[in-house]
């Protein structure tokens, strides 16, 4: 086990699994290519050590040159990528291999493609020295690929987190426990609140609900909390970056939980979006949204009770509670049908007891394991 930053990660690849992993990627170019001279482009940083091992176990002429990528790593840290080593000049009527160290989710590949589309090339392929097929959205063809492994978090080889470990032989894993990620739904009365305490304590989960981290940060003054408070007062809404940002502080903040629920967030598939790539920088992602579904007519006369006790005044009057549902409805219909695209989204019927509806979640949740 090794320890590179705040991470532990085991021994995945040992380097003779690595080496035949880069001679099977030689091969396969070889039998396409031995009889002209193609031009090997390794993308930066990462590829470095693949592209030198390549070149040695290649026994046919060739040349190699780089284009170095970078994503862009904002508020929302969402994958934007930018270009900082262009595509080299004396490629136009040539064959080009681009070599990348590891093919994921495609969002490089797809600039990579996009930027030599624009070129004069005879053909360009691509080679990768690890391709991950269980993410992988499958726009392009992957051409070459020296091993297909599962969606693990590996350095090593040319590989970094936070900008080390590309040094190392081997290939290591993050060692990381399972994590439970949910976002949970319901209607005003739905009981998402009390479900989420039950659940944050049976999973070691942390609650995140958008509300109270709006009102901490903002009694609190903090930066962020400022910055919010300027888009309110001004009658306007607050960007997505920041409520992302918000969040990513209590994640990080809580690094000892075993997962989180996130409760207010999103309400857009734009937000849904926004926080899968914002889970994808971390190494996580939502593994369910959860919502509780109950009649509105019980919903209202449990309202109504709560109004008696808690003096909230929209808990007291029929049309206003309606009115909450159908902005309910509004709003959550294209987060439902971006989940249900991902088959993430639960329905769990939200009328019986407190244990009843504790149960039913329970069940979907250890589904998931």
């Amino acid at each position: 086990m090794i320890q590179i930053h705040d991470k532990f990660f085991k021994p995945y690849l040992s380097e003779s699994e690595i080496f035949q992993a880069v001679k099977t990627v030689a091969d396969k170019i070889a039998v396409d290519y031995k009889d002209e001279t193609p031009i090997f482009v390794g993308v930066l940083n990462g590829s470095f050590m693949f592209v030198s091992d390549l070149m040695k176990a290649y026994q046919h002429p060739c040349e190699v040159s780089f284009v170095r990528l970078s994503s862009y790593q904002g508020l929302t840290s969402t994958g934007i990528v930018e270009t900082l080593l262009d595509v080299p000049e004396n490629i136009e009527g040539r064959s080009v291999i681009i070599l990348e160290d590891i093919i994921d989710t495609g969002r490089t590949l797809q600039k990579l493609v996009h930027l030599f589309s624009k070129t004069k090339v005879k053909e360009f392929k691509i080679a990768s020295l690890f391709y991950k097929p269980d993410v992988y959205r499958g726009e392009y063809v992957i051409d070459y690929f020296g091993l297909a492994i599962p969606d693990n978090f590996i350095v090593g080889y040319g590989l970094d987190y936070k900008e080390q470990g590309r040094n190392l032989k081997e290939v290591y894993q993050l060692n990381q426990k399972h994590m439970i990620n949910l976002v949970l739904f319901g209607k005003p009365g739905a009981g998402k609140g009390t479900q989420a305490e039950f659940l944050k304590e049976k999973y070691n989960l942390k609650h995140i609900s958008t509300g109270d981290v709006f009102r901490f940060n903002i009694k609190n003054g903090t930066e962020l909390g400022t910055l919010a408070k300027s888009y309110i007062d001004k009658g306007e809404l607050v960007p997505d970056e920041v409520t992302i940002k918000m969040l990513q502080e209590e994640v990080e903040k809580n690094a000892d939980a075993d997962g989180f629920i996130f409760d207010g967030f999103p309400r857009t598939a734009a937000q849904a979006e926004a926080l899968d790539n914002f889970l994808e920088s971390k190494d996580m992602g939502i593994n369910a949204t959860i919502a509780l579904e109950a009649n509105d007519e019980i919903l209202i006369d449990r309202l109504l009770e709560r109004g008696k006790v808690s003096g909230r005044t929209d808990d007291q009057d029929v049309a206003k509670i309606r009115n909450r549902f159908d902005e309910y409805n509004a709003k959550t219909t294209p987060v439902k049908e971006f989940y249900e695209a991902q088959n993430k989204f639960h329905s769990v019927n939200g009328i019986g007891t407190i244990a009843e509806i504790t149960e039913r979640l329970t069940e979907v949740i250890e589904g998931l394991k």
